[in-house]
């Protein structure tokens, strides 16, 4: 639990980077139980990249949330580590806030930690929510895409689709007819993205040398991500990525 004590002590006397009210409805399930269900959530950045869910006290179903006595000397600091209890299921990932401060009466739960939290009726995904001044924007492109690893061509894709988020670097998801499938073995890794969904991924090996997870893509991924549905995505700091005969910085 140290790490949940050192982010605490963070929180409390450095404070969070950021903390904003949602109107969102958020529930949180697990043991079978809505342990909280609430429309007072808060958003809350640790840090500048993303926020997590932070819940209200008040919010818990009657029972479930308590708190760790064996860590009482903690309750001095302005927070508390707790436990969540519902049916057969207990998680101490449970980070709680004393009504002082930016974060007064607030509770952290690790997003794992849960069976499933729900955001009005959709789940989410990934090991945070969205953050609500980030967007996807996937776009058609007939800019041609090329993909080599030590001068082999591993793809080639005239029909592509772009897709941009906020802060981070393009992407190309290419057509799955554009790629040379003798160089491909399937990964057991799957990855969860709250703004695209879940990902699997594909080995890629050339000339003797195999890069993990060198390729992913979304069998059924979110509304907003609906172009990219099937199609490839090369990991550009992995391999050589051209567009239009210009290779990109890794």
């Amino acid at each position: 639990m140290a790490d949940l004590e050192a982010l605490g002590e963070k929180l409390v006397t450095e404070g969070p980077h950021k903390v904003e009210g949602t109107p969102r409805r958020v529930r949180g399930l697990l043991g079978g139980i809505y342990v909280f269900d609430t429309t007072e959530a808060k958003f809350v950045w640790e840090h500048p990249y993303y926020p997590y869910f932070y819940i209200p006290q008040n919010s818990f179903a009657k029972g479930v949330l308590e708190k760790l006595e064996r860590l009482e000397p903690y309750t001095k600091k302005g927070y508390w580590l707790a436990r969540l209890s519902a049916g057969r299921k207990i998680t101490e990932r449970v980070l709680a806030f004393e009504p002082s401060g930016a974060l007064g009466n607030l509770v952290r739960i690790e997003v794992s930690a849960l069976d499933a939290w729900f955001v009005e009726d959709e789940v989410l995904q990934g090991s945070h929510p969205k953050d609500p001044y980030k967007r996807i924007e996937t776009i058609p492109s007939s800019r041609e895409i090329r993909i080599e690893v030590d001068g082999v061509i591993v793809a080639k894709s005239l029909q592509n689709i772009f897709l941009y988020e906020t802060m981070l670097r393009p992407r190309y998801y290419l057509s799955s007819t554009s790629v040379n499938w003798e160089l491909l073995t399937e990964s057991d890794t799957t990855t969860y993205c709250p703004y695209k969904g879940m990902a699997n991924y594909y080995n890629l090996k050339v000339n003797g040398k195999e890069i993990k997870d060198a390729v992913w893509y979304y069998r059924y991924p979110t509304a907003e991500s609906a172009l990219i549905a099937g199609r490839l995505c090369f990991y550009n700091e992995k391999v050589d990525v051209f567009v239009d005969g210009v290779k990109e910085a890794q």
